[in-house]
Formats: structure tokens, sequence, C-alpha cells
């Protein structure tokens, strides 16, 4: 929307000589004229911007979606872990248990009832289970969104982990993703706001018309005008060569997350 307004008219006004019966008044509207394809240029690069903002959210959803998914199987393992523990006391307990029954029948010495022992040590192991089972089903539905966890078990199985592509179908999908996609986007809302800095070298003009009132002469005189601004300092070269030189970085970033992402999806 912005990219595609018109640069807006000016209304003047100007006052010669205070004296009433020599008093001459003008009304002017100036209009300026873009010239060099700014308008088309702007609009471009706006285009661009939003194009890139869609990219970066579909970055967001695919990040996001993988975070889920680890999250995922982070709690799984956090769940098999904690049956793990449960089953260790349980079975240290009934040891424990064995041992002092065969004490109290004098068949064993006391002193291995105090090696059977290892039953607090593994209680400590079922808390610090639980602690972990809580705290990845935390981080799971906080990357869904909730505060609380609305329910305490998921189903499914640590060790069914989804089948791995091969290298070659995954390398081949990186030109396509959300990483990549972006990068390349940068690209071309850099090349177009190079072309937007390379519209303002060319000057504009501005085309004015209005009437002027004499009291002298009690006549309305029609003005017109044109003025154009020379461009002797300022040609726009600083703007020009930094835009260049973000397109090149631009390009060069887009390089390193392909090189990036291959070494990623191959690690």
């Amino acid at each position: 929307l912005q990219g595609r307004a018109r640069p807006n008219p000016e209304l003047a006004y100007s006052l010669e000589d205070a004296r009433s019966r020599t008093r001459t008044q003008s009304w002017q509207l100036n209009l300026p004229v873009e010239l060099g394809g700014k308008r088309a240029a702007r609009t471009k690069a706006a285009e661009k911007s939003r194009e890139q903002a869609q990219a970066q959210l579909n970055e967001l959803k695919a990040a996001l979606r993988a975070n889920v998914a680890a999250a995922y199987f982070d709690v799984l393992t956090a769940q098999e872990r904690l049956v793990l523990a449960k089953d260790s006391v349980a079975l240290a307990k009934s040891s424990t248990d064995t041992v002092a029954k065969r004490v109290a029948a004098g068949k064993v010495s006391p002193v291995e009832e105090s090696k059977a022992g290892a039953e607090a040590g593994i209680r400590v192991e079922l808390a610090q289970a639980a602690s972990e089972q809580r705290n990845a089903l935390s981080r799971l539905f906080a990357l869904l969104g909730k505060i609380e966890a609305p329910f305490t078990v998921l189903e499914g199985k640590a060790e069914n982990l989804p089948p791995v592509p091969k290298l070659a179908d995954l390398q081949s999908l990186i030109s396509s993703s959300p990483a990549v996609v972006l990068a390349r986007i940068e690209v071309d809302r850099r090349k177009a706001l190079t072309d937007l800095e390379q519209s303002k070298r060319v000057p504009d003009i501005t085309v004015s018309a209005g009437i002027q009132r004499s009291n002298e002469t009690q006549r309305n005189i029609l003005l017109f005008g044109v003025s154009v601004p020379l461009p002797v300092f300022d040609r726009n070269q600083g703007n020009l060569l930094e835009a260049l030189k973000l397109e090149d970085k631009a390009r060069d970033e887009l390089q390193g997350a392909t090189v990036r992402l291959h070494s990623e999806v191959a690690q």
C-alpha cells in the first residue's frame, strides 16, 4: 500500500506588499512527478518484504514442528526411564525384605543386610526420573502454548522412531527448505532495494500551476512553472553503494545457509 502511494501535492500561498492598494496575492498548486521508476521499484521492494515475512512464518512453523516432535520423544524417553526406576525400586525393596527375613532367621550375617540397603539410593533415582518426566512434559506443552499439562502420560514408545529418509532424498529437499527459501528471498529483496536506490539517482520534477491577483491592476494572472533539481553534489551514490554491498552480503548468506544445511542433514 505504501509503496504504491504517490507523493502528495503542495498548496502554496504568497503575499507581496502589505499595502492593500498595491498588494499581490498568489495561490499555487505544486505537484511532484516521480521519474526513473521509483514508484514501481518501491512497490517491488515492498512485495519482496511481504514474501520475506511469509517465508519467516513458514520457517518458524517448520522449527516449531521439529521442536514439538523432539520434545514428544523426550517425554516418551522420560516415561520409560520412570517405569524402569519404579521397577528398580520394587526389585530393591523385594531384595531388602528377603535379606531382612534371612537375617531374622539367622541364616545370613547382619552385614549382608547393610550391603543390600541400596533401596534409598534407587528411590533418589526414582525421584529424579519423575522430575525429568514432569520437566519434559512441561517443555512439550509450552511449545503447544499450554501453561499446564492436561495429562501426564503420552502414548507411544521411544524406540518406535520414524524412518529416516535416504541422504540423497533429504539433500534434494534443501533448495526448498524454509531457511534457504528465506535467504533466497532476501537476495531478491536486496536486489529490489538496489534498483530503488538506482532509481533515486534520477531527479524528480515539480509541476506547478496557480493564479496571481494584483489589487493594483485588478487582474488575475495564470501561473505555470516547472522545477528540476540539479544532481550536482548528491547523486545518491552512498546509498546505492550500501545497497550493492548488502546485496552481495545476502548472496553470501544464501550460499552459507545452503552449505550449513547440507552439513546438518549429513550429520
